[in-house]
């Protein structure tokens, strides 16, 4: 990436839909780093600089695709940082996924800890549960004021290897915890942080698949976990989706009862009204008439 980055490579991740309908539209093989790592289309391997295409073969990273190659993996911008992550499309059930929802969840975290971090000199110890490419605890990184002690966890091991990647490139210090965080985080944090599955996946992918309730359910076990491992004065900044299935809410009417017993001040906003709307398509979703991103501010009381 570091390669990539010297060279002013930059790539907005667009949506699944947007990116098929690109490929679509766009039959020719690639001929741009663009092409290759973000827009992810077949190239012939003499567009490669000889050191790009010695980086690539040593790890393994290229796909034979008839007579061309496609890379095995995809690069995104955000902010000044480079994120890798899986190829397009995203089928395979260990698939690490960056999109549109990341650049909300960043936003969030940066808006949120812009309007209530203060600068100490003691380690801000950070969690970014479920952390994918790393990027969500990357931005929290470069968004605090203070020294930093960041944990990255993820279930899925291709996970934590692209996080390994992606925060060296960024030149971020980590541990990194692979498993369910329900079990093998004990510790406690000043900063909690999470964009967790709440899509209803039939295929199961660990990146889109947030159980029963139309994916509620691991963000409601997470916020439960949250607050038990928060420290005093602690924040949980919790990014994800609903689906709306009637007036109310129904991830809030889940939350209220645990948050007015939890000693604990929160926010709640809607963040988009309305995502993903082809997944209202699925039998799944016959009752939800939209899929909100949402976001929850739960600050533990001191």
């Amino acid at each position: 990436m570091r390669t990539l980055a010297t060279q002013g490579y930059r790539f907005t991740t667009v949506t699944p839909v947007t990116h098929q309908r690109f490929f679509t539209q766009h039959q020719a093989p690639g001929t741009t780093l663009w092409d290759i790592f973000g827009w992810n289309v077949p190239f012939d391997i003499n567009v490669l600089s000889p050191l790009l295409r010695s980086l690539m073969i040593e790890a393994d990273l290229l796909q034979p695709c008839g007579e061309f190659f496609k890379s095995k993996v995809r690069i995104s911008s955000l902010g000044e940082d480079l994120f890798l992550h899986s190829a397009f499309p995203t089928t395979q059930s260990d698939a690490v996924f960056f999109g549109p929802d990341t650049y909300r969840f960043a936003r969030f975290i940066r808006q949120t800890l812009q309007s209530c971090v203060v600068s100490s000199a003691d380690p801000v110890r950070i969690l970014d549960i479920g952390s994918g490419s790393g990027a969500g605890g990357v931005v929290a990184v470069r968004a605090s004021r203070s020294p930093v002690d960041l944990t990255l966890n993820d279930i899925n091991p291709l996970a934590i290897t692209y996080a390994r990647a992606n925060a060296a490139a960024a030149t971020v210090e980590a541990r990194f915890v692979h498993g369910d965080v329900f079990t093998t985080v004990h510790d406690n944090f000043d900063l909690i942080i999470s964009n967790p599955p709440y899509i209803k996946d039939t295929a199961g992918r660990a990146y889109r698949d947030g159980g029963a309730q139309l994916g509620l359910h691991l963000s409601i076990r997470i916020v439960q976990h949250a607050i038990s491992r928060l420290a005093p004065g602690g924040r949980l900044l919790l990014y994800t989706g609903v689906a709306m299935t009637s007036r109310s809410d129904p991830l809030m009417a889940e939350l209220r009862h645990l948050l007015a017993e939890a000693n604990c001040h929160w926010f709640y906003e809607e963040i988009d009204p309305d995502i993903f709307s082809e997944e209202l398509e699925q039998p799944e979703y016959v009752e939800a008439h939209r899929i909100a991103a949402v976001g929850l501010v739960v600050t533990r009381r001191k």
